[in-house]
């Protein structure tokens, strides 16, 4: 029996640009042998085989005729199961490292086009304005309709530097949109984080690496040294993160849960049932977290999410998530390619399946535009008011010097209100995670 090298992928798609597709730990087992060949089939391929040599308009390899029919059996059993040639195995395995070149995108194939998944953040694609579910219908002057995506992909990589125009169509979008998006070398960090209010902190995960859990530590470890070594609540932002690593979705689960099971996965063959438990360690100390998800929330983001929300540990708010909930498996050919096929579902602890479902937010909520809607006046007050009797408390020094301490006062308030009106115009999600934090950590200090 032959041996193969076998890893485990939670990944939204089969392509990414500009992404990790990332690995697991490499997994071996033994493969049973061989099933009976389909003789009538075999002969059914050899018959059309042979007559593509012989009629088609233009002489075409073998070569590039039997990868076809490989490339074309395996895009046939699901969206994400895929043969990689050597230049994509080869980018997928460097993939972990979070530095490739590309736009910055995940997509798919929806309808004959390009669907966006999601525009990874600093990245070419999201700087120009792309964004999550854009259908891309042509590539320069390129029509997509009729490519396969692997064909689209080859159009859509190329030099650093060099521009490509996305012809894209936008759900509730009069008419198709013409966006440039200049390619890159994307060097993708997985965790961003800061202090949102004092003791209360906030952690991006934009996808799952190999070192994002240790990531993770670290970046909590710098927010409580900011906070006194302490802090009161913190929100966990995956929206837009397309999934990666499941190691390291565990890792992230497991750094807030600390007993039970985080997840397992099930499938035909029995190496493919895994099953993955918490350790006793809470890196909040049982604090508030509210978790952020979206529409590109994928996979291993909504492994984390699941897991979090079956165990009452976090809020989830948001929308509701991509619902990606199977595993993939690679397998190294001899040839330097390799097969990316699903092999198992997952499930979180409470045994459900997110599979074309998603993750549905405990509480939900659109990203809305927030604007005054009158210009902000000041408030006539009694004192403005021409008549007014005086103060009979001090002498019109003391009050007109109460009156300037007043107005120094209320200057204080506005200015420290600047970075939350900031915060609600630029992001009213996190805005409202910010202020269910609080409320939270207020609940829990009562009780």
């Amino acid at each position: 029996m032959n041996s193969r090298a076998r890893n485990l992928l939670v990944l939204t798609t089969g392509v990414v640009l500009g992404v990790s597709l990332a690995l697991a730990n490499g997994v071996f087992a033994e493969r049973e042998g061989a099933a009976e060949l389909p003789l009538e089939e075999l002969r059914a391929f050899t018959e059309v085989f042979g007559k593509i040599k012989e009629e088609y308009v233009e002489q075409i390899s073998d070569t590039k005729l039997l990868e076809d029919a490989v490339k074309g059996m395996l895009a046939g059993l699901d969206p994400h199961s895929a043969y990689l040639d050597t230049e994509a195995f080869t980018e997928l395995r460097v993939g972990t490292s979070g530095e490739f070149g590309g736009l910055g995108i995940e997509v798919s194939m929806e309808d004959g086009f390009v669907k966006v998944v999601t525009p990874i953040d600093d990245t070419p694609a999201a700087r120009a304005g792309v964004q999550a579910g854009d259908l891309i219908i042509r590539l320069d002057e390129t029509p997509v309709k009729g490519m396969s995506l692997n064909d689209a992909v080859k159009i859509m990589r190329g030099k650093p530097g060099s521009d490509l125009r996305l012809t894209i169509v936008r759900k509730n979008h009069a008419g198709p949109l013409e966006i440039i998006v200049t390619r890159a070398v994307i060097t993708v960090k997985s965790i961003k984080s800061r202090m949102l209010d004092p003791g209360f902190g906030y952690v991006r995960i934009t996808q799952f690496q190999s070192h994002t859990g240790e990531d993770l530590i670290k970046a909590l470890s710098k927010l409580k040294k900011e906070n006194g070594s302490k802090l009161n609540g913190l929100v966990l932002d995956m929206r837009n993160n397309p999934g990666g690593v499941l190691n390291a979705a565990v890792s992230v689960s497991d750094a807030f849960i600390k007993k039970g099971l985080i997840v397992y996965t099930e499938g035909r063959r029995k190496e493919a049932e895994l099953r993955f438990n918490a350790t006793p360690t809470d890196l909040l100390n049982g604090g508030p977290l509210v978790v952020l998800v979206n529409g590109g929330s994928a996979s291993a983001a909504e492994i984390v999410a699941g897991a979090l929300q079956d165990h009452k540990r976090a809020i989830i708010m948001g929308t509701q998530t991509f619902g990606k909930g199977s595993v993939q498996t690679i397998l190294p050919m001899n040839n330097g390619a390799a097969l990316k096929i699903t092999t198992a579902r997952y499930y979180t602890p409470s045994g459900r399946s997110i599979q074309a479902e998603g993750i549905t937010p405990d509480i939900a909520l659109e990203n809305v535009r927030v604007a005054a809607i009158e210009p902000q006046l000041d408030r006539i007050k009694e004192a403005n008011l021409s008549g007014h009797l005086e103060n009979p408390n001090g002498d019109s020094k003391e009050a007109q010097s109460a009156s300037e301490d007043l107005a120094n006062d209320n200057n204080d308030k506005k200015n420290d209100s600047k970075p939350k009106e900031q915060l609600v115009k630029d992001d009213y999600q996190l805005f409202e995670a910010l202020n269910l934090l609080k409320g939270l950590h207020i609940l829990q200090s009562r009780s």
